[in-house]
């Protein structure tokens, strides 16, 4: 099988649990860092899927890599090579797809409740899960492509994930393991400190606290959502 091309835009936001998943089912894949200046591939064709991490820009900057990584999104979708977007991630797609990405209310950061939705795509990707604790950590929220399913919202994000056939487009965090979580509040500490006056803010102490409970759930909706997604692989 050709590999699964996972994006990397920041040191800190690898693959987390989802390389843990296509190891799991012996997948092969191949991490393309573009923080550390790898190029944006010519030839989807060369993927059985492209996904694409987490990462502190927005997809309006002027970057030079993201104009070619939404070509490629948008060339993955017309030879129907399934693509899956996680936080910018899924803004990069809902860019290339019609969508738009614009300011959220407020920004969220730790761990929040999602609703799933009540339509048969949103029971065809979450099954019987009607709602979990996801985790999020994003200050942008993105809106529906044209022909887009909208799949998840919280209280305060109403888009948190949308699927277009093949592809899943989440706007929240299903791929975090522990250490990812406890880098992130290091990292991240400035920023959890400027909007702390946020009522989706949690403190780092708190993310932390919670994750012994929380993360095997979240584990549990993950390997739903990544069985579903891998189900589509172009050979």
């Amino acid at each position: 099988m050709k590999p699964v091309a996972i994006f990397r835009h920041a040191a800190s936001e690898g693959p987390g649990y989802f390389a843990d998943s296509l190891d799991g089912r012996a997948i092969p894949w191949q991490l393309i860092c573009i923080d550390a200046g790898d190029a944006v591939p010519q030839d989807v064709g060369a993927f059985s899927g492209l996904v694409f991490m987490g990462g502190p820009m927005s997809v309006n900057d002027d970057l030079p890599w993201i104009p070619q990584v939404l070509a490629l999104i948008r060339a993955a979708a017309a030879r129907d090579i399934p693509v899956l977007g996680h936080c910018l991630g899924g803004q990069l797609m809902a860019k290339a797809l019609g969508g738009a990405v614009t300011r959220n209310p407020v920004k969220e950061i730790g761990w929040g409740d999602v609703q799933v939705a009540g339509n048969e795509t949103a029971r065809a990707w979450f099954g019987e899960i009607r709602s979990f604790e996801a985790f999020h950590w994003h200050g942008e929220t993105f809106s529906l492509p044209q022909g887009a399913v909208h799949l998840l919202s919280s209280a305060h994000c109403a888009n948190q994930a949308f699927a277009l056939g093949k592809h899943l487009a989440l706007q929240c965090h299903v791929e975090m393991t522990a250490a990812m979580i406890r880098e992130w509040c290091e990292v991240g500490a400035g920023e959890i400190a400027a909007a702390s006056s946020s009522p989706a803010v949690q403190a780092a102490q708190t993310m932390q606290a919670q994750m012994a409970d929380k993360l095997p759930q979240l584990h549990g909706v993950a390997r739903q959502l990544y069985q579903r997604w891998v189900a589509g692989l172009v050979n």
